[in-house]
């Protein structure tokens, strides 16, 4: 905890953003920090809560120390809390940015609605300690003579990776696309976490012994078996990339695209990457809708004003949630309640219970979408039609799963019923020797924090099938 009185004498205090018509003319992060005076006040504010749920299994999938390193901020030990926060995540810069952070939903203090901002406190942590060079590389002491392939470089990955290098394997991430990351790197708007963030972890760990390779997509360039026989362990942390489609009447039309090429796309602009082998989607001086209420329709709304949008609305089949929670009975699990993110914020129009009939079109080119209320099962109700303008349209209603065709195919791994690699959270054993699986492969479409979780955790299951024994956490 921090201070015993700190809740009572401290307002709740967020970090500020960069106003609207400023930021959207960039795509860096716009956050403004805060100092470390407000910081320490900030971490006064934990508790005595008695069960602090903030890290427990309803508030933080890696179990992180809240209450310790609130304390340890809060008396000013800025590396203790470092080192701390570090021992149960390995990249608490990129979740202090992105995570949506459950850990406040599940503190004492959002009984009252102003739970300690602990993700704030969290990206401050790990910011100061990039700054103050405590972050260094972790080589292990001795070599196993064991070696693991990983493929898939995003935060399950990388997770595992570090901690299979760091107790002596030899570890080899193979990635499909020129830099590590994933979805951190290409779904993620630098807007949310600039990559440089990434770049500075894939340096730490190259001087830690693993080795990247870019640009080889298993399955496609190099065949699965071939690294079954060349590795005494595989780990698939290939993601979920399998668009959930709608079949919508119109999708064949031009200016209609899944939501994820148009956020890579922007990424690699961003990254002075190359992608001529696509036709750039952009959205400057058009009307956009994005269909569907998640991260990732809020991702495409952001980058689509600061590209030029005239104009962008979104489309929420789901009711418009209640402003605020029962907190006596949701409490601390996460609340469905209206939340409007950032890029939300920048102009969007927000139309809930709304069904997408169809995408209407001339000339093979989309000209609007046709919509309808629904009814509380989801029914369109008769005579609600009505057509938005369109000269853009992202679907972004999630992900269905991995993608089967090639790495997956060819490791014959059984799948569970909703198509992603059936393993457990024990042992993360797929149902081929020595081949693994963890992260969105495994569990389905989730967040990075679930992401970094199941790399730890399949990382110490993959050091005990390789060794008998393990000293990583679980």
């Amino acid at each position: 905890m921090g201070k015993v009185t700190g809740f009572l004498e401290y307002d709740r205090q967020e970090q500020k953003y960069q106003l609207a018509g400023d930021r959207v003319r960039h795509f860096r992060e716009f956050t403004l920090p805060l100092d470390d005076k407000d910081l320490q006040k900030q971490a006064a504010r934990c508790m005595d809560c008695g069960i602090p749920f903030c890290h427990g299994p309803t508030g933080c999938p890696v179990h992180n120390q809240i209450p310790d390193w609130n304390d340890l901020v809060y008396n000013d030990d800025w590396e203790e809390a470092a080192r701390n926060l570090h021992s149960t995540n390995n990249f608490p810069e990129f979740t202090g940015r992105v995570c949506p952070a459950p850990c406040e939903e599940a503190c004492t203090l959002n009984l009252e609605n102003v739970p300690v901002t602990i993700k704030t406190i969290e990206q401050s942590i790990a910011d100061k300690a990039w700054e103050m060079g405590w972050i260094r590389p972790e080589p292990p002491a001795r070599l196993t003579g064991k070696s693991v392939a990983i493929v898939g470089s995003g935060p399950a990955g990388l997770a595992a990776a570090q901690q299979l290098a760091r107790v002596g394997h030899e570890v080899h991430v193979y990635e499909r696309e020129p830099r590590a990351g994933g979805l951190l790197r290409y779904g993620i708007p630098d807007f949310k976490m600039e990559k440089h963030h990434i770049d500075r972890r894939v340096a730490q760990m190259e001087a830690e012994g693993v080795v990247f390779h870019y640009g080889v997509n298993i399955g496609v360039d190099k065949p699965f078996d071939e690294l079954v026989k060349s590795y005494d362990a595989v780990l698939m942390c290939g993601g979920a990339e399998r668009p959930r489609d709608p079949q919508i009447p119109g999708m064949d039309l031009d200016g209609v695209h899944f939501a994820m090429p148009f956020l890579v796309q922007q990424n690699r602009r961003n990254g002075r990457e190359n992608f001529l082998d696509d036709a750039p989607i952009l959205a400057g001086g058009k009307d956009v809708v994005v269909i569907g209420g998640g991260d990732t329709a809020s991702d495409c709304i952001g980058t689509a004003f600061r590209q030029g949008a005239l104009s962008v609305t979104q489309l929420d089949i789901r009711p418009k949630p209640p402003e605020m929670e029962d907190k006596l009975t949701v409490w601390p699990y996460w609340p469905t309640k209206l939340r409007t993110s950032s890029s939300q914020a920048e102009g969007a129009e927000r139309e809930f219970q709304v069904a997408t009939l169809a995408i209407e079109g001339k000339k093979g080119r989309v000209t609007g979408v046709r919509c309808a209320r629904v009814d509380e099962k989801r029914v369109p109700i008769p005579g609600t039609e009505f057509v938005l303008k369109a000269d853009l349209v992202f679907i972004a209603i999630g992900f269905a799963g991995p993608v089967h065709e090639g790495m997956l195919q060819q490791a014959g791994v059984a799948l569970d019923k909703r198509g992603n690699v059936a393993a457990s959270d024990r042992d993360y054993r797929t149902s081929q020797e020595k081949v693994f699986s963890a992260g969105d492969m495994r569990r389905g479409q989730s967040l990075v924090v679930w992401a970094i979780r199941e790399g730890r955790q399949a990382a110490r299951a993959i050091d005990e099938y390789l060794m008998g024994s393990s000293v990583l956490p679980r």
